[in-house]
């Protein structure tokens, strides 16, 4: 055990020297190089958009680009980036990314082409719908430009001009903006895939494609950037600011302030893919996948006596408070099982939490992929959705020792509870409330519409993940079905003191409502007959 420890941390140290020197030049390198931004800037002659008074505009029109206007970010590659890795390939990206060196020294308009064939020849229409919808609107949001944002909210007429392709961002535009009409450039598709190229039409053209839109009559208001063709963009309104190139704490988009909340996304990419950050991934993926392979072995073979100290050294960081860790025992009272109810972030949660209390738990669930299953270190049993039948194995289960339920039955990964399943709080009258949360900083654990059977895998390719454990006091006997409440009191009771515990919003949203939204499907796995 001890050469174990000692080959352990010689990997952790070599690990983590590449890692820091990713991580300079992640900060040093591609940073200069704003693959994508519109040349010849040039000092404006319209006030700045801080100056735009936002009352009486309900009647007005605005006119406006996505690209270097509305998002602070100021170069579109990371969402070619994104489109091509999530709808592609990681080999797509790949290829995406060598392209840089040879975008540095291309005008716009041929960076864009560029871009747009690398990313979009051969990808499926229905794969970009998927990312448009499901992918996109997250990094969207967290980029949108406050002040640009206020302005127009203000008023009651939205219409966009850009020449990003439509496919990327009308979704966005009209579903969380508002947006009355997207003018961008359409891309040549043959059958149900893209071909890469821009339809005859072309790039569009702003200033013309606004005059053939509005005629004769001009816009009420225009938000432009810097660049020179959008001053001649914005002339053609009655009013025209500009959004300054700098980006500032005060054009941050708080999270209370979105348009409309973002509860699910899908996806694997859990950071920003600018060029530099991409670039970091790639050095990274030689030694993620060992480390997640090895990281796996220790879950699956050594986990119960020595998991929790190696899986520490191994870089995952496991924090822990509650009552009951310092004396699992004291729990329960009677000879059967206690029942834990954890929030779900990932597959994973059962697994750190048995770890944490350092004693076997059982857990059931749903959908679970036969990977999974055979992987879980812990005893784990598929849930039928069938009430009574359910009912009868968690029963069982309990009988036999402790249990580890999660209500919400699906993940979520943002600050939001799900609607919790009464079904628990009819089975248990000791019933121990833990708060889990997790923290990646490159690859997501969860996904709705992509191979769940690597879930575990990706997570543990991160190179710091964190997993955040609070067991929560034993819930009071009369505040259970015991004491005279009802399933869904109590099942209500817990998910506000989780929520509470973690600073999370509850929901009535269901994981059918969230399959419906990222999957098109109610995620119900059909059993092969």
């Amino acid at each position: 055990m001890v050469f174990l420890l000692v080959l352990l941390r010689l990997y952790h140290v070599i690990v983590k020297s590449c890692y820091e020197a990713a991580k300079k030049l992640h900060s040093h390198s591609f940073n200069f190089i704003d693959l994508s931004s519109k040349q010849l800037h040039q000092p404006s002659t319209f006030p700045s958009i801080l100056n735009c008074d936002l009352k009486g505009r309900d009647s007005q029109t605005l006119v406006c680009d996505i690209h270097d206007v509305l998002l602070r970010n100021h170069s579109f590659f990371p969402y070619f980036m994104l489109v091509a890795f999530e709808g592609g390939s990681i080999l797509r990206a790949f290829l995406l990314l060598c392209s840089c060196p040879m975008l540095c020294f291309l005008s716009y308009e041929h960076k864009l082409k560029v871009m747009i064939f690398i990313t979009f020849c051969g990808l499926k229409i229905k794969d970009m719908e998927m990312i448009a919808r499901v992918v996109l609107p997250k990094f969207y949001m967290e980029n949108l430009n406050l002040k640009a944002y206020e302005v127009l909210a203000s008023v009651g007429c939205r219409v966009f001009f850009t020449c990003v392709p439509r496919v990327m961002v009308e979704g966005f535009l009209k579903e969380y903006l508002n947006g009355d009409d997207v003018v961008a450039t359409e891309l040549h598709t043959v059958g149900c895939y893209f071909t890469g190229l821009i339809s005859k039409h072309g790039l569009v053209d702003k200033d013309n494609a606004l005059m053939d839109y509005f005629g004769y009559r001009r816009p009420d208001l225009g938000i432009g950037s810097s660049c020179v063709n959008d001053h001649h963009f914005i002339s053609h309104c009655k009013e025209a600011y500009v959004v300054s190139n700098e980006i500032c704490p005060s054009s941050i988009m708080p999270k209370e302030k979105y348009p409309k909340p973002l509860i699910f996304h899908d996806g694997r990419l859990a950071f920003f893919p600018t060029p530099s950050s991409t670039l970091y991934m790639f050095m990274w993926l030689p030694f993620s996948i060992p480390l997640s392979i090895y990281r796996l072995f220790l879950g699956t073979i050594v986990y119960y006596k020595w998991g929790l100290a190696l899986v520490a050294y191994s870089g995952i960081t496991i924090n822990i408070k509650g009552y009951s860790i310092t004396n699992p025992k004291k729990i329960s009272i009677t000879n059967k099982g206690v029942l834990y109810v954890c929030t779900h972030r990932t597959l994973l949660d059962p697994v750190f939490l048995s770890m944490s209390l350092r004693k076997p738990l059982t857990t059931v669930t749903y959908s679970l992929s036969k990977v999974s299953e055979i992987m879980s270190p812990i005893k784990t049993m598929s849930l039928t959705r069938d009430r009574e039948q359910d009912r009868e194995t968690m029963q069982r289960l309990l009988s036999e020792g402790d249990l580890v339920v999660c209500p919400e039955g699906t993940t979520c990964r943002e600050p939001y509870l799900l609607r919790f399943s009464s079904l628990f709080a009819e089975l248990a009258d000791e019933i121990v409330p833990v708060a889990m949360n997790v923290n990646v900083s490159m690859f997501y654990g969860t996904t709705a519409s992509g191979l769940k059977c690597l879930d575990s895998f990706l997570f543990l390719m991160n190179p710091w993940p964190s997993y955040n454990i609070e067991v929560l006091e034993k819930v009071p006997k009369e505040l259970t079905c015991a004491g005279g409440k009802s399933p869904f009191e109590v099942a209500n009771y817990i998910q506000r003191e989780l929520g509470d515990a973690l600073g999370f919003e509850c929901t009535n949203i269901t994981r059918r409502d969230k399959y419906m939204m990222l999957a098109g499907n109610e995620g119900v796995v059909q059993k092969k007959k």
